[in-house]
């Protein structure tokens, strides 16, 4: 029996058949396709960091890798939330794709993100731009404690001072608009002087 409250429209011949689906957590290429099309997506993303002692940031990673067009690019830890994670699990996940299981990332004890970026297709809405989706993005300042070894389709982890990182060189290299999230995080831990 269903319990929703009815459009004014509504009979009950217009309720869709429920099909339980074959991955429950993931969507086939078409599906994903499809889904792109018509719904902003959401996804985490993470600015991994190192800290001294007192929890001030001393580094950034950044991640090397190459796009879809074989150009070599900078990006930072990102990826989809699946049907059914919540924030913190995804974040773990994709922390633990693209750094690998040594990083040990010390996810935050309350998953509130430094900032909500909006991807468009269409450049100019916002600083961040994404040619497949609309997609909303959490973003988080992750501390790491151990070895990163990137997996997945980063090439390599390129740690950096807070300053090299806000650089022009290393924005301009920041896919999708990213160099504008890499200072938004660490104007947000205190990290720009």
């Amino acid at each position: 029996m269903s319990v929703r409250t009815p459009d004014p429209d509504w009979n009950p011949g217009d309720e869709p058949v429920v099909r339980p689906p074959v991955n429950p957590g993931w969507l086939s290429d078409l599906e994903l396709a499809e889904v792109r099309g018509r719904l902003p997506l959401l996804y985490v993303e993470a600015v991994p960091v190192r800290v001294d002692g007192l929890g001030q940031v001393t580094e950034v990673g950044v991640l090397l890798r190459a796009n879809a067009v074989g150009e070599m690019t900078r990006t930072l830890v990102s990826g989809r939330v699946m049907y059914g994670e919540t924030i913190r699990d995804a974040l773990f996940r994709h922390l633990e794709k693209d750094l690998g299981p040594m990083a040990f990332p010390l996810l935050p004890a309350s998953p509130v993100p430094f900032t909500v970026a909006e991807y468009f297709p269409l450049p100019g809405i916002t600083p961040f731009t994404d040619e497949r989706q609309h997609a909303v993005s959490l973003a988080f300042v992750v501390p790491v404690t151990g070895t990163c070894e990137p997996r997945q389709d980063a090439l390599e982890v390129t740690w950096m001072t807070p300053a090299e990182a806000v650089g022009e060189t290393v924005t301009s290299e920041m896919e999708g608009g990213r160099g504008v999230l890499v200072k938004q995080a660490l104007a947000s831990v205190g990290a720009l002087r």
